[in-house]
């Protein structure tokens, strides 16, 4: 019988905290009998494509493409830091990895997600992406892993108004059935 497979997206924030080494360190021996997928957050990355657009005035269409890109960016840093996790790309490449019981980061392919209909929005950040991955890879849990302590007492929504997940992710997650877990980075 084949292992459970489990999402776990990483913040972008965690570059800049500090937690992020400690975080993928830990991933692989806190959810040992699962099979992984991280996903990685833009960060630094994402940040300066938002600049970028408020300076230069390109499309929503060009920024999403170019906040992929910065996943993608984060993917290769990730890696550096595990270097025994490997890089995949498309859904049908992930679960190919990770039947190799390998833990897998996500470099997502900007094609498979303009074809799926991802809508192009800076509503739609990896935090969305990541349910909609998961729902790809018939995953059985989300776990996302933020920088900021979270109150388990607030709703989705109130986890969207105050910035912890993004707009859209309250109707991403509405419409699938596995568990999503959302936790401060040291509860890893």
């Amino acid at each position: 019988m084949q292992e459970p497979l489990r999402v776990i997206k990483l913040g972008g924030s965690l570059l800049k905290t500090g937690y992020l080494r400690d975080c993928l360190a830990r991933i692989e021996p806190a959810y040992q009998g699962s099979r992984l997928v991280i996903v990685p957050g833009g960060g630094v990355f994402a940040d300066q494509v938002r600049v970028a657009q408020q300076d230069w005035h390109f499309d929503d269409t060009t920024a999403h493409e170019m906040a992929l890109l910065a996943m993608q960016q984060m993917a290769l840093l990730f890696k550096s830091m595990q270097p025994s996790f490997v890089i995949a790309d498309t859904v049908s490449a992930l679960l190919k990895q990770s039947v190799l019981n390998k833990v897998v980061i996500w470099s997502p392919c900007i094609n498979e997600l303009n074809q799926s209909g991802v809508p192009a929005s800076w509503d739609v950040s990896s935090d969305s992406l990541a349910v909609w991955l998961a729902a790809q890879l018939s995953a059985v849990e989300l776990i996302l892993v933020k920088s900021v302590k979270i109150d388990p007492m607030l709703s989705v929504a109130q986890l969207s108004e105050r910035h912890i997940v993004d707009k859209a992710f309250s109707a991403s997650v509405a419409a699938h059935w596995f568990p999503i877990s959302i936790i401060h980075a040291r509860q890893i």
